[in-house]
């Protein structure tokens, strides 16, 4: 069984060596491009990467041309900031063997602010992520949070990928507000609506499950830190889709 590692860019040239370095072991690596401007290409080329390059039009749709373009048995879909430490590459070699599951969960260590967040619900935090061909396909009403459709059964891999997720605080704020955004818009097209109690009660629950039931504490001020930031965006969520609701009034549409 041949496989793909699959890395989906768009001027990563920071990330990008050291991520393509950790997929050496890997039959084929494919670097697939929305249009970079930075050395992405050139970097790609330096490793031997198969470059393509495809218009962005959202994750899932960009996940599935990725898939198309492939002749290898299985795809290992790997983001520019993460890293395939040799024990799980030894994993994934020796499970995509088997002729079932058709789909595995990696789990991640993640590096919040360089430190490693084991709690606060950011561990084991599995992704979808080793696919058999032809028989995965992703949502294409999920344009961010990607769903994975297969036709089988999956499995859960015991090595851990690494994630370098957010290095500073800004830019996971920034994150957090473009995601609270979208999943409020999700809501608000389910026929949500926000209400009083939510705006108090819902970060609360956020913060109690992620300090308490998740073990945020153990983290200490980090996970403390982390616990609030949640909570917070929380309170945004159902302010953003109040607002929502709100340009549904009459006397707010032209």
């Amino acid at each position: 069984m041949s496989l793909s590692a699959i890395v989906l860019t768009l001027n990563e040239q920071k990330h990008l060596p050291d991520c393509l370095a950790s997929l050496a072991w890997a039959d084929e690596i494919v670097v697939f491009d929305s249009f970079s401007t930075d050395r992405t290409e050139e970097i790609a080329r330096a490793h031997r990467a198969r470059f393509i390059q495809h218009t962005f039009a959202n994750y899932a749709a960009q996940r599935n041309a990725a898939l198309d373009s492939l002749q290898a048995d299985w795809a290992f879909f790997v983001d520019a900031d993460e890293r395939i430490p040799p024990p799980l590459a030894e994993e994934v070699r020796a499970v995509i063997q088997k002729p079932e599951p058709v789909g595995w969960w990696v789990p991640r260590h993640n590096y919040l602010f360089g430190k490693l967040t084991l709690h606060a619900g950011w561990y084991p935090d599995y992704q979808l992520r080793l696919l058999k061909r032809g028989q995965a396909r992703y949502d294409t009403e999920r344009h961010v949070h990607e769903l994975v459709r297969l036709d089988d059964v999956t499995g859960y891999l015991q090595n851990p990928l690494i994630h370098f997720n957010y290095e500073t605080v800004s830019e996971f704020l920034s994150k957090q507000r473009a995601y609270t955004r979208y999943d409020a818009g999700i809501l608000h097209a389910e026929g949500k609506r926000a209400k009083p109690h939510n705006f108090i009660l819902q970060p609360i629950r956020q913060f109690f499950w992620r300090y308490i039931t998740l073990h945020g504490w153990r983290d200490g001020r980090h996970g403390l830190r982390l616990s609030l930031f949640m909570a917070y965006f929380q309170f945004m969520l159902y302010r953003c889709l109040r607002d929502l609701n709100a340009s549904e009034l009459p006397e707010n549409r032209n």
